[in-house]
């Protein structure tokens, strides 16, 4: 399998499904009123999110410096994705994930000020982890995943498919 064939669709596919799911979550949700979806673990709560990843602020120019700052992210992702060999399945799908998110959440920073469309909201009763939506939720998988395969690899062991390091 050429990785090209798992990255594209695993990154357009993730893409695809965050552009709808906070499409639907604007259209469907009122701002800050949690909806549950299963008891009081999971619920759907409409919000905007200026600022990065938990809460980081650069101040009134955050939106066009994460803008720049993903701009920049992709660039290295892609880096890493031409020096990916395509028996490293493990890596080749983090990196789609990780990029796919990246895409998607700028998409957001782009298209409005208002900033990041989150809706998914987990958590028990008022303990409750932060908002997040599809794209976040690729990040971190796939960051989770890159740095399981590159810590693998450092150690010399194989990637998560049994490819050698090298």
């Amino acid at each position: 399998m050429t990785k090209a064939r798992l990255f594209w669709p695993l990154f357009l596919g993730v893409v695809v499904a965050d552009v709808i799911g906070k499409a639907l979550a604007v259209a469907y949700l009122p701002l800050h009123l949690p909806r549950r979806v299963i008891d009081d673990v999971v619920r759907f709560t409409l919000s905007y999110n200026q600022n990065a990843a938990f809460g980081l602020s650069l101040g009134i120019g955050s939106r066009w410096t994460f803008v720049v700052l993903a701009i920049v992210a992709l660039a290295v992702l892609a880096g890493l994705y031409r020096t990916t060999r395509p028996a490293q399945r493990w890596q080749t799908a983090a990196l789609a994930l990780i990029a796919a998110g990246a895409v998607g959440n700028l998409i957001d920073r782009i298209r409005s000020p208002r900033g990041v469309v989150d809706f998914i909201d987990i958590g028990l009763g008022e303990t409750r982890f932060w908002t997040f939506n599809i794209a976040d939720a690729a990040i971190t998988v796939g960051a989770i995943m890159l740095a399981v395969t590159l810590w693998r690899m450092e150690e010399g062991g194989a990637d998560m498919a049994g490819a050698p390091p090298g």
